[in-house]
């Protein structure tokens, strides 16, 4: 049984994994990897033919803007690297080691078996597992917080990854039924 936290999170999950989906629907590979402007970052086969996307640390400003593509591939790193250090047995890859899978189809496949991983792993949690620090102190990004704090951040960051998926839909339909 889970507790009331875990409740809360798996339906602010579930709220906007449906979202998630939505915007999921009919994404094919050229809305995938179209691009807003010429000034931003995607996905691209590298000369081994796995998919990279572009990476630039400390991130340049004005920020790149992105393709969905590169959203998806985002996603599928920070959640893959969440998973790995929260929940995992082995050390997670690294950032150049977690490829895009080189469709929109694979991406949407990639990131439902990550999303079904880690709703999995929250209804297990009880407040203990919560409130402990254990789980994320080896996350790049979550050193001190609560697995928690981690899960809220998970159901924030990927709200705003599903939005911006949406975002990018809109302005490709917009621009391709203006041209018509």
């Amino acid at each position: 049984m889970t507790t009331p936290r875990t409740d809360l999170l798996i339906r602010q999950l579930d709220t906007t994994w449906a979202l998630f989906e939505y915007h999921a629907d009919g994404l094919d590979d050229a809305v995938c990897l179209w691009a807003p402007d010429p000034y931003h970052w995607t996905v691209r086969p590298d000369a081994q033919g796995r998919w990279v996307a572009d990476f630039q640390v400390p991130e340049p400003d004005p920020v790149p803007a992105l393709t969905i593509g590169w959203i998806t591939w985002h996603v599928g790193y920070w959640w893959t690297t969440t998973l790995g250090h929260c929940f995992g047995s082995e050390e997670p890859p690294e950032r150049e080691e977690i490829v895009w899978p080189g469709t929109a189809e694979g991406a949407v496949e990639w990131l439902r078996g990550l999303h079904q991983q880690w709703r999995r792993r929250l209804h297990d949690l009880d407040d203990t597992d919560l409130d402990s620090t254990d789980r994320t102190a080896t996350l790049p990004w979550g050193q001190g917080m609560s697995l928690a704090d981690v899960a809220g951040w998970v159901n924030v960051e990927l709200t705003k990854n599903v939005a911006e998926i949406g975002l990018l839909r809109i302005l490709h339909g917009a621009r391709n039924s203006h041209r018509r």
